[in-house]
């Protein structure tokens, strides 16, 4: 399929998506805060599943920031590592801790000279901090119930508060391990996720807006001021969970919610940066992952998830025309996720633009990109569900078909036997 087929049925679709070929703004500088990007296009916090017992990051984890830090990529999004070891959504995911901080130093030492060797600068370098709540393993903990979903020990107020510190002790690790910001994430239905929709829990994290929003709020809090200044403290947020009322956080025709969030995140705590997504994984994978071949029938055309993330992605850009906000969920559309990239920055939908799947599957696209102007059809992510079938057969995960030498054997041991 040509671009101007791709634009001819999506408008046959009745959908509208930002497709350009205008890729050179891509590699336009952007100013957020004291730093300043050297392009708008960003690798998303991809899991590998990979790390050691202990935390530390494994031989394939290493494997894969590397051939990140070869991209380009102006900003790289360090993967969902856990701020308490009970956090953990399975025994392999990261956790920073005072005992491995050194294995995370050199990491981040490693992601930075490879960079600078490879393109001549060292790209933003972001950590997910994250608590995974319903989805933690060995002791799932929910902030609500939720008859769709297994039974889990409710959080109680007592550990909430406790865990807001824990952003401020995990922002404190993280500096010291050179990297340059934190996110606490609120986003596909982990904890500070989830407590945004506990309309129906009592009590100071349910209920109210106010009470909703106080585990993100605060620990965005105790991050900065546990961070020197010029350190970026930012989030990855749902802005739209996909469920219905009372289990899901913002609804397509009524933003109110989600932009009074981002209001206060961006006006009264000052966070310059925000990461855009929906949807959760391990229940609606197509909201935020649109696919051609999936563990269910999607109810809706894969273009109709990607036109929603740029659609709602660019509502919040609007609204805050001073943020930066980074933009999810290009992959599906393979070699015209360049162009997707692009329109949606000249059309003020976003400021830059993350890659997920494709930088498991392709990490050069950035370079590619910002150096010829075009993805190669031949090394992009065919949304084929293989990385996220490793997932839920509890492997470590990757590209099997892009990347075949280092996860086909592992696909075919872990999911095929």
């Amino acid at each position: 399929m040509s671009l101007e087929e791709l634009r001819q049925k999506t408008h046959a679709m009745g959908l509208s998506l930002p497709l350009s070929e205008r890729t050179d703004i891509l590699g336009a500088p952007l100013q957020i805060g004291p730093i300043t990007l050297r392009n708008r296009l960003a690798i998303q916090p991809m899991e590998g599943c990979d790390g050691t017992p202990d935390g530390k990051p494994g031989d394939l984890t290493r494997r894969r920031y590397l051939r990140f830090a070869r991209s380009g990529a102006g900003l790289l999004w360090f993967e969902a590592t856990a701020v308490v070891p009970g956090g953990r959504a399975n025994p392999r995911q990261l956790w920073i801790n005072e005992q491995n901080l050194d294995s995370f130093s050199r990491i981040a030492a490693s992601i930075k000279e490879t960079s600078i060797k490879e393109s001549g600068f060292a790209p933003l370098l972001i950590l997910q901090a994250t608590h995974s709540g319903r989805w933690s393993k060995p002791e799932p903990i929910a902030a609500h119930h939720n008859p769709d979903r297994a039974p889990c020990r409710i959080v109680s107020d007592d550990e909430l508060q406790v865990l807001e510190e824990a952003y401020g002790r995990a922002a404190r690790l993280v500096t010291a391990a050179g990297f340059d910001g934190i996110d606490v994430k609120s986003c596909h239905g982990y904890l500070c996720c989830e407590l945004l929709s506990a309309y129906t829990r009592p009590g100071e994290y349910g209920g109210a807006f106010e009470n909703r929003t106080r585990l993100l709020v605060n620990g965005v809090r105790a991050a900065q001021a546990a961070a020197p200044p010029g350190f970026l403290v930012t989030s990855r947020l749902n802005i739209y969970d996909g469920f219905a009322w009372p289990y899901g956080f913002g609804a397509e025709e009524n933003m109110e919610e989600p932009l009074r969030l981002i209001g206060i995140l961006h006006n009264a705590l000052g966070m310059d940066l925000l990461n855009v997504t929906m949807g959760c994984p391990y229940v609606n994978p197509h909201v935020n992952r649109p696919y051609d071949r999936g563990p269910y029938e999607p109810p809706e055309p894969p273009l109709a998830g990607v036109a929603r993330m740029v659609r709602l992605t660019g509502q919040v850009q609007r609204a805050f025309p001073g943020l930066a906000v980074t933009a999810s969920g290009p992959s599906y559309l393979r070699q015209y996720g360049a162009n997707l990239a692009a329109g949606a920055v000249e059309q003020g939908d976003c400021k830059l633009v993350g890659f997920g799947r494709q930088a498991f599957a392709y990490p050069q696209f950035a370079r590619d990109i910002l150096r010829s102007g075009r993805l190669d059809p031949g090394k992009c992510c065919i949304a084929c569900g293989k990385c996220s079938e490793l997932m839920r057969a509890g492997s470590t995960a990757g590209c099997v078909v892009r990347d075949g030498g280092a996860y086909r054997p592992i696909y075919e041991r872990d999911v095929r036997a």
